[in-house]
């Protein structure tokens, strides 16, 4: 059985399964990305000064989390999406293409992380049955971290 597992000592098939979730989750972040750039770029208002610094803080996390999913597909030997086309093919969460007010940005973002925090606890459920460690842990951390941003972002809408 030794011989069968990866060279980080996974089951090959059920690292497939998981990269393939991984990817869907890359490909949610990517556009969750672009739209949250859209909104810092246009977003108008009495609020301007506070949701445009705050929309920088969002997309520069997920530029960073696009790395480390990116990344963790490769560590479990598979390649990672990287078109906007199979971005847009697989992802989710749905390309905002009009520029929304402050409030409703806010709202999509919120939205976008339910569906974002939904799929990362179905990868963590993998992740646990196989024993990857390394996937478990990212996918904990990055709950974590988003209950928290939606609890506040939901306060700030009232």
């Amino acid at each position: 059985m030794k011989n069968k597992l990866s060279p980080i000592g996974l089951d090959p098939q059920k690292s497939k399964k998981l990269a393939s979730k991984l990817n869907l989750l890359l490909a949610n972040y990517q556009i969750l990305y672009m739209n949250t750039r859209g909104f810092h770029w246009n977003v108008t208002g009495e609020k301007f000064f506070e949701l445009h610094l705050k929309f920088e803080e969002l997309y520069n996390n997920f530029n960073l989390k696009v790395d480390e999913i990116a990344e963790r597909v490769l560590t479990l030997g598979h390649t990672p999406m990287h078109s906007y086309h199979d971005y847009l093919k697989h992802a989710t969460i749905a390309e905002n293409r009009s520029v929304l007010n402050g409030k409703q940005s806010v709202e999509s973002i919120v939205s976008s992380f339910r569906e974002l925090i939904i799929l990362q606890r179905e990868i963590l459920d993998i992740a646990n049955d196989m024993g990857d460690e390394g996937s478990n842990a990212l996918m904990s951390d990055n709950i974590r971290e988003q209950e928290k941003t939606v609890w506040m972002l939901n306060a700030y809408l009232g």
